[in-house]
């Protein structure tokens, strides 16, 4: 092929030799480049070529259930925000209007241990609209009342966040309230891979938390406010997040999970405990590099170190 037009392009043009081997060059370039992205897609994976700074790493193919890679996935620890996901869950199960006003009380302030909102109290504002800023931007005063809102009140929400967990198999988890806030809110990425597979077959759940930015109406009194998403991809173009959920504790780091897609197909993401705001993200570019090429890149001796001491901590 390359000598074939190498001597046409002689044959016919005036400076066909020099336009023959530029020609050669780039197209000898392009079929590496081919190449070489054709092994990186199809190569078998190799887990020891992928590193990530978060203490605890689960990553699967939605579609075919296999595990691509996991570390230190059994592990329990708490899970913070990432449990606003069982929240909407729950809320959607039983099937309540999503278009009724929900009022937020005093009461929910103190179930958010009294943390900072831009809510006013007494306030209202649709269960669907609650939901959507509880998933994209983890408002906490959001899950409060939506748990204090179901039927039954507060106490049979926790209840019905356990049943299930327990129903989807998540051995390792348990809730204590609905917004993640509390550290006994416990759970593994394997676990939590579980739920983010549910949560996915839920539409409302894949809209909400994908939002890049939204303005909710308040009634009594009328006022609005802005949201935006707390997963930094999700306000970009450059990737196809499909779910998303983020969360945030002292004790349990910055957590991520998230389905997105990677050279068309669908792969979901947990990532526990990670020592800065970004480094979640930067895991999901890792192991974004390690399916596409397969090689991750490596992370810092500051991560490495802060695993390890996290892990004795967990583990002891």
């Amino acid at each position: 092929m390359h000598s074939l037009l190498f001597y046409l392009f002689r044959l016919f043009h005036p400076q066909g030799a020099i336009v023959g081997r530029a020609l050669l060059f780039i197209f000898s370039l392009v079929s590496v480049g081919i190449a070489t992205s054709a092994h990186a897609t199809t190569a078998k994976l190799d887990p020891n070529n992928i590193q990530t700074a978060s203490v605890s790493t689960y990553v699967t193919d939605l579609k075919s259930g296999k595990t691509l890679y996991k570390k230190n996935q059994n592990v329990v620890m708490p899970l913070a925000s990432i449990t606003k996901l069982m929240t909407a869950m729950v809320t959607l199960d039983a099937k309540l209007p999503l278009d009724e006003k929900i009022t937020f009380k005093p009461i929910d302030k103190k179930r958010m241990y009294n943390g900072y909102t831009r809510i006013r109290m007494e306030s209202r504002l649709s269960r669907g609209e609650t939901i959507h800023i509880a998933l994209m931007s983890s408002e906490n005063l959001a899950a409060a009342a939506l748990a204090g809102s179901y039927p039954g009140g507060y106490d049979a929400f926790i209840k019905a966040m356990n049943a299930k967990a327990k129903a989807l198999g998540m051995t390792n988890t348990r809730f204590v309230d609905s917004s993640g806030l509390d550290p006994k809110n416990v759970s593994t990425a394997s676990d939590i891979n579980k739920m983010a597979k549910a949560a996915y077959k839920y539409t409302k759940i894949r809209e909400y938390s994908t939002t890049p930015v939204h303005t909710v109406y308040f009634t009594k009194p009328k006022y609005k406010l802005g949201y935006t998403n707390t997963n930094v991809l999700a306000r970009g173009k450059k990737w196809d997040v499909e779910m998303t959920k983020t969360g945030y504790l002292d004790i349990a780091g910055h957590c991520l999970t998230m389905i997105t897609k990677i050279n068309g197909k669908e792969i979901l993401m947990v990532m526990l405990d990670a020592q800065g705001k970004l480094t979640p993200i930067g895991d999901a570019g890792r192991i974004k590099k390690w399916l596409q090429t397969g090689y991750s890149g490596k992370i810092s001796d500051s991560a490495k170190n802060y695993q390890q001491v996290k892990l004795a901590d967990l583990k002891g």
